[in-house]
């Protein structure tokens, strides 16, 4: 409404993505700001940008059972090794070491999503009657037997210490992992995928917001505050469970295909307890319950090793380094447990959370309620 854009008459403008004018030319120039960056970056920080898309979508995924569903998951590293082994195989070059059938990009990864989300599916009646600790580790066990099964499986996995490519960035010819032209204009083959990256962020962003926002997604709220309460209203547990499991399985599976396609080679030491302590961590930092904080927290994390090495070189007090007290590595191990911390106790909604409380003090000012 004119003049009062938070007051709404309808509960459909109550809960859209985008309920304000405000926000919808600040989502626009953001998108614009964001899809131009490539034209100035050095080529190691599309990369690394890229990755951060990328792996946001891996964090959605992750979010969408843990901060709606409620339901804690330590395996997201093994969906995310299904879905770089399935895409490697169905977009990826056959040897005579390792099969690969060579399909298009938007074929193999839709379909390694989809094969992640059938194994989640599949898993998940086994831990319908779990939750909280006992939950966790019936998902921890995943990521144990996730590891044996890459290992052993060489035909598809390379094997350990050999490892394989990726699936192929190819589209009806036209390959994004490689330099080209585009309407008379040369375009890297960082800047490919760093578009490559935010579109298919875009997709399942705008996926993930419009499925919590219907009905699927307040019973997934429901489910998560009060499960017998739930059950007492007729949503069915076992449905929203599977269905929470195949869905944060299938966005697992699409991150994970396409996260290495910007290293270029899949290892089946990667996807260790490490990797899903790392997204649980996006998770807690980004914000619980937030699609946009789950991109915060996987952008944050993933650009924290360029910020420490920057910051060892403007803060020399810092000694990070081989001579210092703290190699890099280390020092990011610090911040990250730190941080994991500090969200929890002060600040439980994340950096999602710091920037509502930004938003709403200005919207406030000079009022402070």
């Amino acid at each position: 409404m004119r003049g009062r854009p938070s007051l709404y008459t309808r509960y459909e403008a109550d809960s859209a993505m985008l309920p304000t004018t405000t926000q919808r030319v600040w989502f626009v120039v953001g998108l614009l700001a964001v899809a131009v960056l490539p034209v100035w970056l050095p080529r190691d920080w599309m990369i690394l940008i890229a990755t951060a898309f990328i792996a946001s979508v891996g964090v959605i995924g992750l979010n969408l059972i843990t901060g709606y569903a409620g339901q804690v998951s330590l395996g997201h590293a093994f969906f995310l090794g299904i879905g770089a082994y399935a895409g490697a195989a169905l977009g990826g070059v056959a040897t005579d070491k390792v099969v690969g059938l060579g399909l298009d990009v938007i074929i193999w990864v839709p379909a390694a999503g989809l094969i992640a989300g059938i194994v989640g599916a599949a898993i998940a009646p086994v831990a319908l009657r779990l939750k909280g600790l006992y939950l966790a580790i019936l998902t921890l066990g995943l990521v144990f037997l996730g590891e044996h099964i890459f290992r052993e499986w060489e035909s598809v996995t390379g094997g350990p210490g050999v490892g394989r490519e990726p699936g192929s960035l190819t589209l009806f010819g036209w390959h994004f992992d490689q330099d080209g032209t585009i309407g008379g204009l040369a375009v890297t083959r960082e800047q490919q995928i760093y578009w490559l990256g935010l579109l298919v962020l875009l997709i399942m962003g705008f996926l993930a917001k419009n499925l919590v926002r219907s009905k699927i997604g307040r019973a997934f709220a429901a489910v998560r505050d009060r499960d017998i309460a739930a059950e007492v209203m007729g949503i069915g547990l076992t449905r929203q469970k599977v269905l929470a499991f195949a869905v944060s399985s299938f966005y697992a599976g699409v991150a994970g295909a396409l996260l290495y396609t910007v290293t270029g080679f899949v290892n089946t030491a990667s996807f260790n307890l490490l990797l899903s302590i790392n997204y649980i961590a996006m998770v807690v930092i980004g914000g619980a319950a937030s699609i946009a904080g789950s991109v915060m927290g996987a952008a944050f994390l993933t650009l924290l090793p360029r910020m420490i090495d920057a910051a060892g070189d403007v803060l020399p007090f810092l000694e990070v380094g081989s001579s210092g007290l703290l190699s890099t590595s280390q020092l990011e191990r610090v911040i990250f447990g730190l941080l994991i911390v500090a969200f929890l106790i002060f600040e439980p909604m994340g950096l999602f959370g710091i920037w509502i409380r930004i938003r709403n003090y200005w919207k406030a000012w000079p009022f402070s309620y």
